[in-house]
């Protein structure tokens, strides 16, 4: 490995882990500067339906923000990554687990499957030019089957404390 294939590594690795953050805290606009303008992203989820395949940086920022937006929680974990550099162009796997708890509909959906990503480097700097998965599992749990289950903490949202 050529020594500055180890910077474009770190670089590559630290828009992922940006990618992750800046979806999860519902930083729009620095979840846009994670990819080209002209990206791709084709999620394979059975909690919509059907696949989303999106085309360009704003569908995806569109999309996210609308289907993630308000009180809706997510956590996202990437991990794994397995990155073949290739001058300004990079391929990159990372096995990822997420958690999406939508209060309004009392349900968590619980997943994992391995991002296939590729990157492309404009003007010095690193960004998603596709991002996708299929899934390796995914499941949905209803707050009312679980009559335990309090949601005790919610960044988006004002959720009432359990009384003493």
């Amino acid at each position: 490995m050529r020594s500055q294939d180890v910077g474009a590594l770190e670089d590559i690795r630290r828009l992922k882990y940006r990618y992750a953050r800046t979806l999860d805290l519902k930083r729009w606009d620095e979840f846009a500067d994670v990819f080209t303008e002209d990206a791709t992203a084709d999620y394979g989820t059975r909690a919509v339906s059907e696949r989303l395949t999106l085309r360009g940086r704003e569908q995806i920022v569109s999309y996210m923000r609308d289907a993630l937006g308000g009180n809706i929680i997510t956590v996202h974990f990437c991990a794994q990554p397995e990155i073949d550099i290739d001058g300004d162009t990079a391929e990159g796997t990372w096995c990822f687990e997420d958690t999406v708890i939508v209060p309004d509909h009392r349900i968590m959906i619980k997943g994992s499957a391995y991002y296939e990503d590729r990157y492309r480097r404009e003007d010095g700097v690193w960004r998603i030019s596709h991002v996708g998965y299929v899934r390796t599992y995914e499941l949905m749990l209803s707050f009312d089957d679980m009559p335990s289950l309090q949601l005790l903490a919610n960044r988006w949202a004002d959720v009432p404390q359990p009384q003493a």
